[in-house]
């Protein structure tokens, strides 16, 4: 036998069998058989080969073929256990009440189909009590048992009656209190929540097993899981685990608080870590509010995984009155199910983009999945050492992600998928653009490409030049920029203060009204001040911040570029880095070309808000706090940096001025208790104007 034969089918092999007679009792016993390799593979193995969307769908079409026919329902079906038997070399530990799982809603309408269930149970109090909210988080249940306020057990969810003892692991546990804080504690009582990985703790431990020829973990849960459940507490220990309670049980079944949203602020007292962005609510319009906003909203920001959120009857009486189904599944509660956050997929290749600096960033084009509602085909890879840490290979399995601004990104491979025709990735030696050798910068890390005439700085250059927060044209979106390069009417920003209404209005999409407003856009940028010029102009390493402060201090364009790296390294806040940067920039032939050519087209070449030569504020620190009466907070910065002062947002020993408005607060105290001056917009306003 082969060792290959000898190898268990998973579920997602069972899944790709069939029988050959589809009946529903044959269908059922697949279902069961599939769902039941599935749970071994999720709660003992930690190697799901399911995603947990495949396996909520395959549920519920069991639970219907269940109640369809209840004679297809058999006592080892998963519909009628949590979990699976405890089976390892760990120690078992009965829970004081049996740990319970949710019936899944996942959509708004469901939502409403389980609240009218509810009320015929209970009547319409639930509604006048409402419900909590709150996340529902990707990890590995735990039960933590405290005796008279001290930890005293830690143990998996198991089957649900019986777990697996992981008291000294749980102990490694930061987040978990080895004695609870506050007073009140219960004689006995377990604590459940869920032990979590965040996102970038996760990326690293993935980066550190590469880094030491270990395979790295799947997923965050996956790895959470796992790692709970070792023989060796030190690695336990070595590993980032955090843990959100949600849940605590006396005994007799009952909970110390009378309401869910009591009991979270009790568990907070105690100084048990709870999930950000719980909410009380008491309509389902309400419910479906925070649902939608958690979901596209603040989902992305998080950093930890979630699969959806956690509606509850708030009030505990309540929740005894309406009891459980099936003794596994609480009445009065039930999972907003939301698509998955984490998906697989196969990474078909790696390409490189140029961008605006030259900057050479790895992205993955991946096979499209789906993830948190969107289709994703591409995603951020971040630089070379970042595929070299996690070991990333073209047709690799990988689990992609959405979080931080909702960019996806490639958290990393499955090893165990490999089968020989993966191959390791090689950042390119020369600019895939321009053929140009590529470079290092300072830190060794990151690469870019020299060449400031590089094509493919062509598109992101100019798109950067219109942006907002740069020249600010209304109406130039990144298709009209690439719609007028493939049209050969621009070659560098400076080319489109030479367009004409006829040559837009010639082109698709373009009406002569629209032709006409864009080319007024254009001509209307050419007032914009120095400092969104230097920062248009996509130098390296100059930002908004640096733009300004170039700006401010040399006032007109000429001055800085006959500046020397010295006298542009003076400048508080200007770098060695920054300044070579922009003395290369002007040096170059494309740089000094193309700002003689926006010269040339009438650009504004002057800083209005230039710094004086030696002005009231010249060599202060100062705070602002509160509202002034007439200048906004962006008029009273401009005017204090452009007399040669520095704006700050604390106050400290170092402060020395404060120019307050109503409602100033905490600032104004601390500038009293440390004797800083302190003066009104009035103030302000006359030193100033005495310097003009």
């Amino acid at each position: 036998m082969s060792a290959r034969s000898a190898t268990p089918p998973t579920a997602a092999d069972l899944l790709a069998s069939p029988p050959a007679t589809p009946t529903p009792s044959a269908r059922a016993a697949l279902l069961r058989a599939v769902l039941t390799q599935a749970g071994l593979e999720y709660y003992r193995a930690d190697a799901p080969s399911l995603s947990d969307a495949a396996y909520d769908r395959l549920y519920r079409e069991l639970e219907a073929l269940e109640a369809d026919d209840p004679s297809l329902r058999t006592p080892d079906s998963p519909t009628q256990r949590v979990g699976v038997a405890v089976q390892s070399a760990l120690g078992e530990h009965l829970h004081l009440v049996r740990m319970m799982s949710l019936d899944n809603a996942m959509n708004d309408d469901e939502v409403a189909k389980w609240e009218g269930s509810l009320v015929r149970l209970v009547g319409e109090r639930v509604r006048t009590s409402g419900y909590s909210v709150e996340l529902k988080i990707d990890g590995a249940a735990i039960s933590l048992t405290y005796a008279d306020g001290v930890l005293v057990r830690g143990a998996t969810r198991g089957d649900g009656t019986t777990g697996e003892d992981v008291t000294a692991n749980v102990r490694t546990i930061r987040d978990v209190p080895l004695r609870l804080a506050g007073t009140g504690h219960p004689p006995l009582m377990e604590i459940r929540g869920e032990v979590y990985l965040r996102f970038d703790d996760f990326e690293q431990l993935n980066a550190q097993r590469t880094a030491h020829g270990e395979p790295p973990f799947v997923n965050p849960r996956n790895s959470a899981a796992g790692s709970l459940r070792q023989l060796d507490t030190r690695i336990t220990a070595s590993r980032p685990l955090r843990f959100f309670g949600y849940q605590a049980v006396l005994p007799d079944g009952t909970t110390p608080a009378r309401s869910q949203w009591a009991l979270l602020e009790q568990l907070r007292g105690w100084g048990i870590p709870v999930a950000p962005l719980a909410r009380q609510c008491h309509t389902l319009g309400e419910i479906a509010e925070w649902a939608h906003d958690i979901e596209f909203t603040q989902r992305a920001t998080l950093g930890f995984a979630i699969d959806g959120g956690v509606i509850k009857a708030d009030d505990v009486a309540l929740q005894l009155e309406a009891g459980v189904r099936n003794d596994r599944t609480p009445r009065w509660a039930i999972a907003r199910k939301f698509a998955p956050d984490i998906a697989t997929t196969v990474l078909e290749k790696i390409m490189v983009s140029v961008g605006r600096t030259g900057a050479l960033t790895p992205y993955a084009v991946l096979r499209p999945v789906e993830v948190g509602g969107a289709t994703v085909t591409y995603a951020t890879l971040h630089n070379f050492e970042q595929v070299k840490a996690k070991d990333l290979r073209e047709g690799d399995v990988v689990q992609v992600v959405r979080a931080g601004d909702v960019i996806p990104r490639v958290l990393g491979p499955d090893p165990s998928k490999r089968d020989g025709s993966q191959h390791a990735w090689r950042f390119p030696e020369v600019c895939p653009s321009c053929a140009t050798p590529v470079e290092l910068d300072a830190g060794g890390i990151l690469r870019f490409c020299p060449n400031i005439g590089c094509p493919g700085r062509q598109l992101e250059g100019i798109v950067h030049f219109a942006s907002r927060k740069a020249m600010d044209i209304e109406g130039l979106s990144y298709e009209r920029i690439q719609q007028l390069l493939h049209a050969g009417l621009i070659a560098t920003a400076a080319d489109l203060y030479d367009l004409s209404d006829d040559q837009l209005a010639a082109l698709d999409r373009f009406a002569e009204t629209s032709a006409r407003n864009l080319v007024q856009a254009i001509a209307a940028s050419k007032a914009q001040p120095l400092s969104r010029l230097l920062f248009a102009l996509g130098i390296r390493h100059v930002g908004e911040t640096a733009a300004r402060l170039l700006a401010r201090q040399f006032g007109t364009m000429p001055a800085l570029r006959a500046a020397t790296v010295a006298d542009i390294n003076a400048i508080h806040g200007i770098g060695e880095a920054i300044a070579q940067s922009v003395v290369d920039f002007f040096a170059s032939d494309t740089g000094a070309a193309l700002v003689d050519a926006l010269a040339a087209h009438g650009v504004c070449m002057d800083e209005p808000n230039a710094v004086v030569a030696e002005g009231p504020f010249t060599g202060k620190t100062i705070v602002l706090t509160g509202t002034l009466p007439t200048l906004s907070r962006g008029e009273a910065t401009a005017l204090i940096e452009r007399l040669g002062g520095k704006v700050t947002s604390s106050v400290s020993k170092k402060t020395d001025l404060v120019v307050a408005g109503a409602d100033a607060g905490s600032k104004l105290e601390k500038a009293t208790q440390l004797g800083v001056a302190v003066i009104d917009e009035a103030e302000l306003l006359a030193r100033a104007g005495a310097a003009a």
